[in-house]
Parts: structure tokens; sequence; C-alpha cells
């Protein structure tokens, strides 16, 4: 074979194994005293370049493979469903950590011919403590350590993850921390989300959970949008949420985003719902638009309107022009 290939089925437990794993030199250790004081001197006795590895059960979310393979035309094992583990690797030089990644067990990794230090029966919770520790070591470790602990799904991942959430907390850590509570933590998730936009202090926080309810799968979510579209009195969060309502369909929404366009005090509020118009799925918000162009009385949003039908290549739209032009 061209390239060395390493299988872990003899090794390790069907549920603790990547893959594959190429180009690497495999030894296995067991972490059963406890995570840190096993990772702890390993790190500390590795000079050169090697990684340690070890899996946790994971939430069922796609957690990426973050490489492309020889173009776009490779065959290959199409996953329709997502895995229940996740593969930390932890990148050591000179007796520290100097890259933290999790990984999908589906994806091929290749470890650059040098040694990867893979340990069996990890606690869970010891891992989530572990990267606590490393998100708060150093700044470079937080946003993937954090993202590490997302998808674990023992339940001290959501309760760490949760203390980045806190008012005492800087406004730029809770902000990257929202985004967490998106897919990865289901309904428990969708809580936290509907409550930092309906309630929290801080603008930005509010808006990022907004945006983060935007692609939440519980159906409550699109309420919550709508009310805030409707009835806030910051604008910003009202655009915010108009924006993520756009990837929704239904009456509801086509009847918010009219209100929006109709009566909202602010004008950058009308247009972002002109805007969520073009991109509602199935040219559902085509019809509005064209009744937009026919009978508003604001120029901007007729004009607005005429350039996202344009832009639409809905025949429809094309339909309306024609008949525009015979006039």
């Amino acid at each position: 074979m061209k390239r060395a290939l390493w299988l872990f089925a003899a090794a390790l437990p069907l549920a603790a194994q990547p893959k594959l794993l190429i180009n690497a030199q495999v030894d296995t250790k067991s972490a059963s005293p406890g995570l840190e004081q096993t990772l702890r001197p390993m790190i500390a006795a590795q000079m050169q370049p090697a990684w340690i590895g070890y899996s946790v059960p994971a939430v069922r979310v796609n957690v990426g493979c973050d490489y492309v393979r020889d173009g776009f035309g490779q065959q290959g094992v199409i996953h329709l469903e997502p895995p229940d583990s996740a593969i930390v690797m932890l990148r050591v030089e000179g007796g520290e950590v100097q890259r933290l990644r999790n990984l999908s067990p589906n994806c091929e990794i290749d470890a650059g011919n040098l040694p990867v230090h893979w340990l069996t029966d990890v606690k869970p919770a010891e891992s989530v403590a572990w990267l606590i520790g490393m998100a708060e070591k150093r700044d470079r470790y937080s946003d993937s350590a954090m993202n590490a602990m997302a998808v674990h799904s023992d339940p001290s991942a959501e309760t760490a993850l949760k203390r980045y959430l806190e008012p005492s907390q800087p406004s730029s850590v809770r902000t990257r921390a929202v985004g967490w509570f998106g897919n990865y933590r289901g309904r428990s998730g969708y809580e936290v989300l509907k409550n930092l936009a309906s309630n929290d202090n801080d603008e930005r926080v509010r808006e990022r959970a907004v945006q983060q309810l935007g692609s939440s799968r519980e159906p409550d979510s699109i309420d919550v949008l709508i009310n805030i579209a409707r009835k806030d009195t910051n604008p910003r969060l009202r655009m915010a949420a108009i924006s993520s309502l756009n990837r929704r369909s239904g009456k509801k929404v086509l009847d918010t985003l009219q209100v929006a366009i109709e009566n909202d005090p602010d004008t950058s509020v009308k247009r972002r719902g002109v805007s969520a118009l073009q991109s509602m799925p199935d040219g559902e918000g085509i019809p509005l638009l064209i009744d937009l162009a026919k009978t508003t009385k604001d120029n901007e949003i007729r004009k607005q309107a005429m350039n996202s039908l344009s832009n639409s290549h809905d025949m429809r739209a094309v339909t309306f022009f024609e008949g525009v032009l015979k006039k």
C-alpha cells in the first residue's frame, strides 16, 4: 500500500476508535487513573511533535473532518446520520499543547508520520474538566476547547458552557459561547437561547442568540422570532429576527414580514423585511414582492422589491416584468 494504514479495531473498543488513521506511529495507554493525571506527564515529556487523542460520547451533530482530499471527486462512505462519539486531538510539542481539535470518528486522520498516543478509558466528565482548564489557561485555546466541550453529551458539558454565559464574563466570551447552544444542545439549548434572546441585558448577546434561533430545530423557535420581529423595541434585534425568519416558511412568517415592511418605524427594518422575502424557501416570498412592486407608495421599497424580483430568476417575476413592459 502507498501509505501505512493503521486500524484500531483490534486494539480499542469499537465506540472509541477513529475509523481510519494513516501515517501514524501509534501506541495506546489507559486513562483510567484519571485524564488529568494521565495527560500531565505525557505532555511534559513530549519534546518532539506528537498527537494525543481520545474519544468521548457526543451529542448527535455533524462534527466535521476539516479537510478536502484530492478535490471534490473522491468516492467514499457518506454517513447520513451523525456519529454518537467525537475525537479530541491534541498536538503536543516542547512539553505543552500547541493545538486542540475535535473531529468526527468517521474522518480519515493523517498524522503526518508523527507519534499518536491514543488514550482509552477516558471519562467524559474528566474530559470536560480538562477542557475547562485549557480554555481558561490561554485565550488561543478558548474557542477550540469550548467547541470540543459543546459536542460532549455528558451533562457536565452543558453546565460548563453555561458558565461562559454568566453576566460576569466579558461580552466577547459570552457572545462566542451562545453559538454552542444552537443545534448542539437540543431542547435545553433552545431554552437557553430563548431566555438570552428575550431577556439578556447585552445587545450583542441577544443578537447572537436570535441568530442561533434561526437554525434551531425546535418548532417553538419560530414564535420567539416572530415576537421579537414584531414587538422588540430594539431595531437591531427586529432586523436579526427578520433575517432568521427568512429560513422559515408559512403564513405566520409572511404576515410578520409584511407587517414589518408596511408598519415598522425603522427604514432599515423595512428593507431587511424585503430582503427576507427574496430568501424564503421555495420562492414563497415572491408573490408578496410582486404585490409590493405594484402597490407600495414607498419608492425605496418599490425599488428594492423590483431588484429582488430581478435577482430571483423566478418565472413569476419574469411574467410580472413582461406585463410591466407591455404597458
